[in-house]
């Protein structure tokens, strides 16, 4: 795996791939790797010649008051992780680099990314599409990986190709769980063990409310009655359970079409994030 830090060895290295012909699929990460990147590696090279990952903690997306400093970063083990996945470049750039000095730019998507995780963080998503814009620009790859854990940030990415007319095939990975349905996530190692035992009510609430408002249940009457299951596990504040449009992430009071339950919330000091696909039955058909 060849790994660059500067913007004119990954141009060389691009320029190589694609003077033979070569499909490139980028998989943008900031590091602190587990299991949920390794799966979107390996749909990576099921899709194309090529893989380049980035690993870059970006402090656009960070709040004042934010994880950024404490943010886990271990590159010589991210490392040794994308080479044993097969990724055939890595390209892991400064924040002189990416943001050079007088850089005055920023990329905002509205619609998609002024609700939920856009209100509870605000200016959160300026910060996504400006270092994807970045990245997009820079790789130009025929298709990016990203998970559906972050199914805002998918939306939000989604839409500003579209917008820009980048041509870029974004897909969106399945969330990768850990055996007792918790999603993977980096800020999870910041989880006490019994936080971690608790955590599990977040998965459990959101697919106890998918089976309800399936069954037919009130949406209103499910979205609390799974704010009520992670309160009791101690998730506090819960910023937001909600069943939205999968594509516009308007809420939804009269289920149909391709619909998501997200939800938000803290346990200790963790802020957690996950959501559930929601199909009625009829909708299969």
């Amino acid at each position: 795996m060849q790994i660059v830090r500067e913007m004119k060895a990954l141009s060389a290295a691009l320029q190589g791939w694609r003077g033979a012909g070569e499909t490139i699929a980028l998989v943008p990460t900031m590091g602190a790797l587990h299991a949920g990147h390794l799966a979107l590696v390996a749909e990576a090279r099921r899709r194309a010649s090529r893989v380049v990952a980035t690993i870059f903690v970006n402090p656009l997306q960070f709040g004042a008051n934010e994880d950024l400093d404490a943010y886990p970063r271990q590159e010589a083990e991210d490392i040794a992780l994308l080479e044993a996945a097969g990724c055939d470049l890595l390209w892991v750039p400064g924040a002189g680099e990416m943001y050079p000095a007088g850089f005055a730019t920023t990329v905002s998507v509205a619609g998609v990314s002024e609700r939920w995780d856009g209100a509870a963080r605000p200016g959160h998503f300026d910060g996504v599409a400006t270092v994807v814009a970045k990245l997009f620009t820079a790789v130009r790859p025929d298709l990016a990986i990203f998970g559906e854990k972050d199914f805002q940030q998918l939306a939000v990415i989604r839409r500003m190709n579209a917008d820009l007319g980048l041509g870029i095939e974004v897909v969106g990975a399945p969330t990768v769980r850990d055996g007792d349905g918790l999603a993977l996530s980096s800020r999870n190692a910041y989880l006490s063990d019994a936080e971690r035992r608790h955590a599990v009510a977040l998965p459990q609430a959101l697919e106890t409310a998918r089976d309800a408002i399936v069954g037919g249940e009130p949406v209103a009457m499910a979205l609390n009655a799974a704010k009520a299951q992670m309160a009791k596990a101690g998730f506090e504040p819960i910023d937001y359970v909600a069943l939205v449009d999968a594509a516009t992430l308007e809420p939804v009071e009269a289920p149909g079409g391709e619909m998501r339950l997200i939800a938000a919330a803290r346990i200790g000091k963790t802020r957690l994030i996950d959501n559930w696909r929601v199909q009625l039955a009829t909708d299969k058909i």
